[in-house]
Protein backbone atom coordinates (compact mmCIF):
# COMPACT_ATOMS: atom_id res chain seq x y z
CA UNK A 1 0.00 0.00 0.00
CA UNK A 2 2.83 2.48 0.89
CA UNK A 3 4.32 1.40 -2.83
CA UNK A 4 1.04 2.10 -4.42
CA UNK A 5 0.63 5.52 -2.79
CA UNK A 6 4.14 6.45 -3.35
CA UNK A 7 3.68 6.08 -7.05
CA UNK A 8 0.25 8.07 -7.19
CA UNK A 9 2.48 10.89 -5.71
CA UNK A 10 5.27 10.74 -7.89
CA UNK A 11 2.71 10.57 -10.69
CA UNK A 12 1.00 13.32 -9.32
CA UNK A 13 4.20 15.84 -8.74
CA UNK A 14 4.94 14.79 -12.20
CA UNK A 15 1.67 16.21 -14.08
CA UNK A 16 2.00 18.65 -11.66
CA UNK A 17 5.24 19.54 -13.66
CA UNK A 18 4.35 19.24 -17.37
CA UNK A 19 1.08 20.22 -17.53
CA UNK A 20 2.50 24.23 -17.18
CA UNK A 21 5.06 23.50 -19.88
CA UNK A 22 2.37 22.05 -22.12
CA UNK A 23 1.27 25.43 -23.59
CA UNK A 24 3.16 25.60 -27.50
CA UNK A 25 -0.88 24.46 -28.59
CA UNK A 26 -3.15 27.33 -28.72
CA UNK A 27 -5.99 25.01 -27.44
CA UNK A 28 -4.26 22.91 -24.82
CA UNK A 29 -6.22 24.43 -22.24
CA UNK A 30 -9.51 23.65 -24.02
CA UNK A 31 -8.49 19.61 -24.13
CA UNK A 32 -6.41 19.11 -20.90
CA UNK A 33 -9.57 18.08 -19.06
CA UNK A 34 -10.58 15.59 -21.45
CA UNK A 35 -7.16 14.10 -23.05
CA UNK A 36 -5.09 12.29 -20.55
CA UNK A 37 -1.45 13.37 -19.68
CA UNK A 38 0.40 11.13 -22.38
CA UNK A 39 -1.98 12.26 -25.17
CA UNK A 40 -1.10 16.04 -24.36
CA UNK A 41 2.78 15.35 -24.05
CA UNK A 42 2.28 13.45 -27.48
CA UNK A 43 0.18 16.18 -28.75
CA UNK A 44 3.30 19.13 -27.91
CA UNK A 45 6.07 16.84 -28.83
CA UNK A 46 4.33 16.25 -32.63
CA UNK A 47 3.54 20.08 -32.58
CA UNK A 48 6.95 20.85 -31.45
CA UNK A 49 8.21 18.66 -34.29
CA UNK A 50 6.62 20.02 -37.33
CA UNK A 51 7.68 23.12 -35.97
CA UNK A 52 11.02 22.66 -35.67
CA UNK A 53 10.90 20.94 -39.13
CA UNK A 54 9.36 24.29 -40.49
CA UNK A 55 11.89 26.40 -38.83
CA UNK A 56 14.52 23.90 -40.65
CA UNK A 57 13.20 24.29 -44.08
CA UNK A 58 12.88 28.00 -43.62
CA UNK A 59 16.82 28.04 -42.92
CA UNK A 60 17.42 25.63 -45.27
CA UNK A 61 15.84 28.16 -47.99
CA UNK A 62 17.59 30.89 -46.26
CA UNK A 63 20.95 28.99 -46.48
CA UNK A 64 20.36 28.12 -50.50
CA UNK A 65 19.21 31.96 -51.06
CA UNK A 66 22.64 32.65 -49.71
CA UNK A 67 24.48 30.40 -51.66
CA UNK A 68 23.16 32.05 -54.72
CA UNK A 69 23.37 35.31 -53.62
CA UNK A 70 26.08 37.58 -56.17
CA UNK A 71 26.99 38.70 -53.06
CA UNK A 72 29.32 37.10 -50.80
CA UNK A 73 28.88 36.07 -47.07
CA UNK A 74 31.12 35.80 -43.96
CA UNK A 75 29.81 35.11 -40.56
CA UNK A 76 32.39 35.92 -37.81
CA UNK A 77 32.09 35.20 -33.61
CA UNK A 78 33.36 36.98 -31.08
CA UNK A 79 36.65 35.45 -31.28
CA UNK A 80 37.06 35.90 -35.20
CA UNK A 81 36.43 32.26 -36.17
CA UNK A 82 34.83 31.97 -39.24
CA UNK A 83 31.11 30.29 -38.58
CA UNK A 84 29.87 30.02 -42.50
CA UNK A 85 30.62 31.50 -45.92
CA UNK A 86 29.09 31.36 -49.34
CA UNK A 87 30.18 30.12 -52.51
CA UNK A 88 31.37 33.73 -53.29
CA UNK A 89 32.84 34.89 -50.50
CA UNK A 90 35.25 31.81 -51.27
CA UNK A 91 35.07 32.52 -54.96
CA UNK A 92 35.89 36.41 -54.07
CA UNK A 93 38.55 35.74 -51.46
CA UNK A 94 39.97 32.43 -52.31
CA UNK A 95 39.43 30.47 -49.51
CA UNK A 96 39.44 26.58 -50.68
CA UNK A 97 40.50 25.42 -46.72
CA UNK A 98 37.81 26.06 -44.81
CA UNK A 99 34.97 23.14 -43.98
CA UNK A 100 31.55 23.83 -42.08
CA UNK A 101 32.28 21.54 -39.40
CA UNK A 102 35.79 22.91 -38.45
CA UNK A 103 36.48 26.21 -36.80
CA UNK A 104 39.41 28.32 -38.31
CA UNK A 105 39.92 32.09 -38.07
CA UNK A 106 39.75 34.27 -40.60
CA UNK A 107 43.17 35.49 -40.84
CA UNK A 108 44.20 31.82 -41.24
CA UNK A 109 41.98 31.78 -44.40
CA UNK A 110 42.45 35.27 -45.60
CA UNK A 111 45.18 37.42 -45.56
CA UNK A 112 43.43 40.73 -45.60
CA UNK A 113 44.38 43.44 -43.76
CA UNK A 114 41.49 45.33 -44.79
CA UNK A 115 38.72 43.03 -44.17
CA UNK A 116 40.40 42.23 -40.27
CA UNK A 117 40.53 46.05 -39.51
CA UNK A 118 36.31 46.22 -41.01
CA UNK A 119 35.43 43.09 -38.58
CA UNK A 120 36.90 44.53 -35.48
CA UNK A 121 36.10 48.32 -36.39
CA UNK A 122 32.49 46.91 -36.23
CA UNK A 123 32.84 44.59 -33.53
CA UNK A 124 34.40 47.68 -31.53
CA UNK A 125 31.38 50.55 -32.76
CA UNK A 126 28.52 48.33 -32.60
CA UNK A 127 27.84 50.45 -36.12
CA UNK A 128 27.38 48.86 -39.94
CA UNK A 129 30.27 50.25 -41.73
CA UNK A 130 31.01 50.26 -45.65
CA UNK A 131 34.65 49.80 -47.11
CA UNK A 132 36.65 49.30 -50.40
CA UNK A 133 39.85 47.91 -50.63
CA UNK A 134 41.47 46.27 -53.45
CA UNK A 135 42.38 42.67 -52.26
CA UNK A 136 45.31 40.44 -53.23
CA UNK A 137 44.87 36.53 -53.10
CA UNK A 138 48.11 35.02 -50.91
CA UNK A 139 50.65 32.84 -53.04
CA UNK A 140 48.80 29.47 -54.17
CA UNK A 141 50.70 25.95 -53.43
CA UNK A 142 51.38 24.11 -56.65
CA UNK A 143 52.47 20.18 -56.95
CA UNK A 144 56.69 21.15 -56.67
CA UNK A 145 56.13 22.34 -53.78
CA UNK A 146 56.19 25.92 -54.76
CA UNK A 147 54.10 28.85 -54.55
CA UNK A 148 52.59 30.88 -57.84
CA UNK A 149 51.98 34.60 -57.34
CA UNK A 150 48.78 36.35 -58.55
CA UNK A 151 49.95 39.47 -60.00
CA UNK A 152 46.01 40.55 -60.27
CA UNK A 153 43.99 42.38 -57.42
CA UNK A 154 40.19 42.75 -56.81
CA UNK A 155 38.22 45.78 -55.77
CA UNK A 156 35.90 44.36 -53.52
CA UNK A 157 33.17 46.78 -51.01
CA UNK A 158 32.44 45.16 -47.85
CA UNK A 159 29.24 45.64 -45.79
CA UNK A 160 29.48 44.97 -42.05
CA UNK A 161 26.83 44.37 -40.03
CA UNK A 162 26.71 44.20 -36.17
CA UNK A 163 25.20 41.21 -34.30
CA UNK A 164 24.67 39.85 -30.92
CA UNK A 165 27.35 38.70 -28.95
CA UNK A 166 29.98 40.53 -30.86
CA UNK A 167 29.70 38.51 -33.88
CA UNK A 168 29.61 40.12 -37.78
CA UNK A 169 28.51 40.01 -41.06
CA UNK A 170 29.75 41.14 -43.62
CA UNK A 171 28.59 41.07 -47.51
CA UNK A 172 31.10 41.53 -50.07
CA UNK A 173 30.38 42.87 -53.52
CA UNK A 174 33.01 42.28 -56.53
CA UNK A 175 33.68 45.90 -57.98
CA UNK A 176 36.15 44.15 -60.63
CA UNK A 177 34.23 44.55 -63.29
CA UNK A 178 32.83 47.91 -62.77
CA UNK A 179 36.65 49.42 -62.53
CA UNK A 180 37.84 47.60 -65.17
CA UNK A 181 34.94 48.80 -67.86
CA UNK A 182 35.83 52.40 -66.09
CA UNK A 183 39.81 52.08 -67.04
CA UNK A 184 38.26 50.97 -70.65
CA UNK A 185 36.73 53.93 -70.80
CA UNK A 186 39.14 56.54 -69.69
CA UNK A 187 41.84 54.48 -71.75
CA UNK A 188 39.84 55.23 -74.35
CA UNK A 189 39.07 58.48 -73.60
CA UNK A 190 42.10 58.95 -72.97
CA UNK A 191 43.76 58.16 -76.72
CA UNK A 192 40.59 59.78 -78.01
CA UNK A 193 42.18 63.24 -76.49
CA UNK A 194 45.36 62.71 -77.60
CA UNK A 195 44.35 62.52 -81.25
CA UNK A 196 42.04 65.59 -80.61
CA UNK A 197 44.98 67.94 -79.70
CA UNK A 198 46.41 68.21 -82.96
CA UNK A 199 43.28 69.53 -84.61
CA UNK A 200 42.04 71.63 -82.02
CA UNK A 201 45.28 73.70 -82.43
CA UNK A 202 45.26 73.43 -85.67
CA UNK A 203 41.01 75.12 -85.78
CA UNK A 204 42.66 77.58 -82.93
CA UNK A 205 45.30 78.94 -85.26
CA UNK A 206 43.26 79.46 -88.13
CA UNK A 207 40.06 80.99 -86.10
CA UNK A 208 43.16 83.01 -84.54
CA UNK A 209 44.38 84.22 -88.23
CA UNK A 210 40.72 85.12 -89.24
CA UNK A 211 39.62 87.21 -86.14
CA UNK A 212 42.24 89.35 -87.10
CA UNK A 213 41.26 89.99 -90.99
CA UNK A 214 37.31 89.87 -90.57
CA UNK A 215 34.87 92.76 -89.67
CA UNK A 216 31.08 91.91 -87.72
CA UNK A 217 29.25 90.46 -88.16
CA UNK A 218 31.66 87.66 -89.12
CA UNK A 219 34.48 88.15 -87.31
CA UNK A 220 31.58 87.47 -84.19
CA UNK A 221 31.55 84.55 -85.34
CA UNK A 222 35.06 83.57 -85.97
CA UNK A 223 35.26 84.57 -81.86
CA UNK A 224 32.44 82.11 -80.95
CA UNK A 225 34.34 79.48 -82.54
CA UNK A 226 37.65 80.77 -81.27
CA UNK A 227 35.79 80.44 -77.26
CA UNK A 228 34.09 77.13 -77.87
CA UNK A 229 37.72 75.49 -79.66
CA UNK A 230 39.82 76.65 -76.35
CA UNK A 231 36.87 75.04 -74.60
CA UNK A 232 37.57 72.06 -76.36
CA UNK A 233 41.40 72.46 -75.73
CA UNK A 234 40.58 72.92 -71.52
CA UNK A 235 39.27 70.03 -71.41
CA UNK A 236 41.50 68.06 -73.52
CA UNK A 237 44.57 69.33 -71.12
CA UNK A 238 42.73 68.79 -68.06
CA UNK A 239 41.54 64.90 -69.10
CA UNK A 240 45.82 64.50 -70.24
CA UNK A 241 46.51 66.24 -66.86
CA UNK A 242 44.10 63.70 -64.82
CA UNK A 243 45.45 60.66 -66.71
CA UNK A 244 49.35 61.34 -65.66
CA UNK A 245 48.63 61.44 -62.17
CA UNK A 246 46.85 58.61 -61.75
CA UNK A 247 49.87 56.87 -63.89
CA UNK A 248 52.38 58.27 -62.11
CA UNK A 249 51.72 60.35 -59.08
CA UNK A 250 55.29 60.28 -57.85
CA UNK A 251 56.71 61.25 -60.90
CA UNK A 252 54.16 63.93 -61.68
CA UNK A 253 54.94 65.87 -58.33
CA UNK A 254 58.14 68.38 -57.57
CA UNK A 255 58.57 68.68 -53.49
CA UNK A 256 59.65 71.79 -52.32
CA UNK A 257 58.79 73.74 -49.18
CA UNK A 258 56.26 76.00 -48.89
CA UNK A 259 53.57 78.73 -47.44
CA UNK A 260 50.33 77.51 -47.72
CA UNK A 261 48.21 79.87 -46.61
CA UNK A 262 49.65 82.17 -49.03
CA UNK A 263 49.40 79.95 -51.70
CA UNK A 264 45.38 80.05 -50.96
CA UNK A 265 45.22 84.17 -50.89
CA UNK A 266 47.18 84.14 -54.36
CA UNK A 267 44.95 81.38 -55.81
CA UNK A 268 41.95 83.49 -54.30
CA UNK A 269 43.37 86.35 -55.86
CA UNK A 270 43.27 85.34 -58.97
CA UNK A 271 39.73 84.74 -58.91
CA UNK A 272 38.63 88.77 -58.24
CA UNK A 273 38.00 89.17 -61.82
CA UNK A 274 34.83 86.71 -61.48
CA UNK A 275 34.34 88.39 -58.26
CA UNK A 276 33.46 91.25 -59.66
CA UNK A 277 30.97 90.08 -61.42
CA UNK A 278 29.42 87.88 -58.94
CA UNK A 279 30.17 89.91 -55.23
CA UNK A 280 30.75 86.45 -52.71
CA UNK A 281 32.77 87.32 -49.52
CA UNK A 282 35.50 85.46 -48.18
CA UNK A 283 37.27 84.95 -44.95
CA UNK A 284 40.37 82.94 -43.49
CA UNK A 285 40.33 81.34 -40.34
CA UNK A 286 43.64 79.57 -39.49
CA UNK A 287 47.56 80.19 -38.41
CA UNK A 288 48.97 83.20 -40.35
CA UNK A 289 51.69 80.70 -41.38
CA UNK A 290 51.45 77.16 -42.85
CA UNK A 291 54.48 75.31 -43.64
CA UNK A 292 54.74 71.98 -45.35
CA UNK A 293 56.45 70.09 -47.87
CA UNK A 294 54.27 69.76 -51.33
CA UNK A 295 54.50 70.56 -54.96
CA UNK A 296 53.27 74.10 -55.34
CA UNK A 297 52.51 73.99 -59.08
CA UNK A 298 49.87 71.33 -58.11
CA UNK A 299 48.51 72.75 -54.77
CA UNK A 300 47.93 75.84 -56.56
CA UNK A 301 45.63 73.88 -59.27
CA UNK A 302 43.75 72.49 -56.30
CA UNK A 303 43.12 75.43 -54.54
CA UNK A 304 42.05 77.58 -58.01
CA UNK A 305 39.67 74.26 -58.43
CA UNK A 306 38.17 74.25 -55.22
CA UNK A 307 37.79 77.89 -54.95
CA UNK A 308 36.69 78.38 -58.13
CA UNK A 309 33.98 75.45 -57.66
CA UNK A 310 33.05 77.70 -54.47
CA UNK A 311 32.62 80.53 -56.16
CA UNK A 312 30.90 79.49 -58.97
CA UNK A 313 27.54 78.06 -56.60
CA UNK A 314 28.06 80.44 -53.98
CA UNK A 315 24.60 83.20 -54.24
CA UNK A 316 25.45 86.94 -54.65
CA UNK A 317 27.22 88.07 -51.42
CA UNK A 318 27.61 85.01 -49.75
CA UNK A 319 30.65 83.73 -47.72
CA UNK A 320 33.39 81.57 -48.27
CA UNK A 321 34.60 80.32 -45.52
CA UNK A 322 38.80 78.64 -45.82
CA UNK A 323 39.07 77.02 -42.12
CA UNK A 324 42.88 75.82 -41.31
CA UNK A 325 44.20 73.44 -38.49
CA UNK A 326 46.83 71.44 -37.79
CA UNK A 327 45.84 67.59 -36.55
CA UNK A 328 48.45 66.70 -33.81
CA UNK A 329 46.56 63.00 -33.94
CA UNK A 330 46.82 62.98 -37.26
CA UNK A 331 50.14 64.85 -38.09
CA UNK A 332 47.93 66.60 -41.52
CA UNK A 333 47.02 69.84 -41.95
CA UNK A 334 43.34 70.02 -42.26
CA UNK A 335 41.93 72.87 -44.86
CA UNK A 336 38.16 73.03 -45.34
CA UNK A 337 36.58 75.29 -47.86
CA UNK A 338 33.01 76.17 -46.73
CA UNK A 339 30.60 77.98 -49.27
CA UNK A 340 26.54 78.91 -48.70
CA UNK A 341 24.90 77.50 -52.11
CA UNK A 342 22.57 74.70 -52.52
CA UNK A 343 25.11 71.71 -51.57
CA UNK A 344 25.45 68.46 -52.81
CA UNK A 345 21.97 66.18 -52.78
CA UNK A 346 22.61 63.04 -51.25
CA UNK A 347 22.28 61.41 -54.97
CA UNK A 348 25.36 62.82 -56.28
CA UNK A 349 27.46 62.78 -52.96
CA UNK A 350 28.65 59.34 -53.99
CA UNK A 351 29.83 60.59 -56.92
CA UNK A 352 30.96 64.15 -57.62
CA UNK A 353 34.66 63.36 -57.69
CA UNK A 354 34.34 60.98 -60.74
CA UNK A 355 35.41 62.27 -64.46
CA UNK A 356 32.72 63.93 -66.18
CA UNK A 357 30.32 63.92 -63.33
CA UNK A 358 27.62 66.51 -63.51
CA UNK A 359 25.01 66.69 -60.64
CA UNK A 360 21.91 68.00 -60.04
CA UNK A 361 21.38 71.75 -62.32
CA UNK A 362 20.57 73.68 -58.34
CA UNK A 363 24.54 72.63 -57.93
CA UNK A 364 26.17 72.90 -61.34
CA UNK A 365 24.39 75.55 -63.29
CA UNK A 366 23.16 77.82 -60.78
CA UNK A 367 23.06 80.92 -62.87
CA UNK A 368 26.35 80.44 -64.57
CA UNK A 369 26.67 81.93 -67.61
CA UNK A 370 28.49 79.31 -70.47
CA UNK A 371 31.94 80.58 -70.24
CA UNK A 372 31.67 79.54 -66.28
CA UNK A 373 30.78 76.16 -66.77
CA UNK A 374 32.58 73.43 -65.64
CA UNK A 375 34.41 70.60 -67.39
CA UNK A 376 33.67 68.20 -64.80
CA UNK A 377 37.27 67.23 -64.02
CA UNK A 378 37.97 70.31 -61.64
CA UNK A 379 36.76 68.39 -58.61
CA UNK A 380 38.54 64.67 -60.18
CA UNK A 381 42.01 66.50 -60.87
CA UNK A 382 41.84 67.88 -57.33
CA UNK A 383 41.16 64.60 -55.42
CA UNK A 384 44.12 62.95 -57.61
CA UNK A 385 46.25 65.37 -56.71
CA UNK A 386 45.73 65.45 -53.15
CA UNK A 387 45.95 61.46 -52.95
CA UNK A 388 49.18 61.51 -54.93
CA UNK A 389 50.59 63.55 -51.96
CA UNK A 390 49.51 61.00 -49.64
CA UNK A 391 46.49 62.96 -48.45
CA UNK A 392 42.48 62.71 -48.54
CA UNK A 393 39.96 64.95 -50.11
CA UNK A 394 36.41 64.55 -49.09
CA UNK A 395 33.09 66.29 -49.20
CA UNK A 396 29.66 66.87 -47.28
CA UNK A 397 27.17 69.43 -46.82
CA UNK A 398 28.06 71.65 -43.77
CA UNK A 399 25.33 71.62 -41.10
CA UNK A 400 25.88 75.12 -40.35
CA UNK A 401 25.33 77.22 -44.06
CA UNK A 402 23.63 74.32 -45.60
CA UNK A 403 26.35 74.73 -48.69
CA UNK A 404 28.78 72.43 -49.26
CA UNK A 405 32.15 71.52 -47.41
CA UNK A 406 35.36 70.01 -48.94
CA UNK A 407 37.74 68.84 -46.89
CA UNK A 408 41.47 68.17 -47.51
CA UNK A 409 43.75 66.61 -45.33
CA UNK A 410 47.62 67.20 -46.01
CA UNK A 411 50.65 65.63 -44.37
CA UNK A 412 53.45 68.14 -43.55
CA UNK A 413 55.99 66.05 -44.70
CA UNK A 414 56.27 63.90 -48.03
CA UNK A 415 54.92 60.75 -47.24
Amino acid sequence: MVGFGLGTWERYRLKSRLRPLLTSLPDTAEVAQSLSLTSLVRREITYLSEKCQAYQEELELWQYLMDQSPLGYLRIDADNYLRWCNPQAQQLLKIDRWQPDQLRLVLELVRSYELDQLIEKTRQSQQNRVEEWFFYPAPESVENGQQSFALSSRLLRGYSYALPQKQVVVMLENLQPLAELTRSRDRAFSDLTHELRTPLTAISLVAETLEKRLQNPERQWVEQMLGETKRLQYLVENWLNLTAIQENPQQFLQYQPLELRELIFDRWQSLQPFVQHKPVRWQYQGPDEVRLEADPDRLMQVFLNLLDNSLKHSPPDGLIEVKVQYLETKAVWEIQIIDQGEGFSAADLPYIFERLYRGEVSRTRQGLVRERQGSGLGLAIAKEIVEAHGGTLTAHNSPVTGGACLTIHLPQKKT
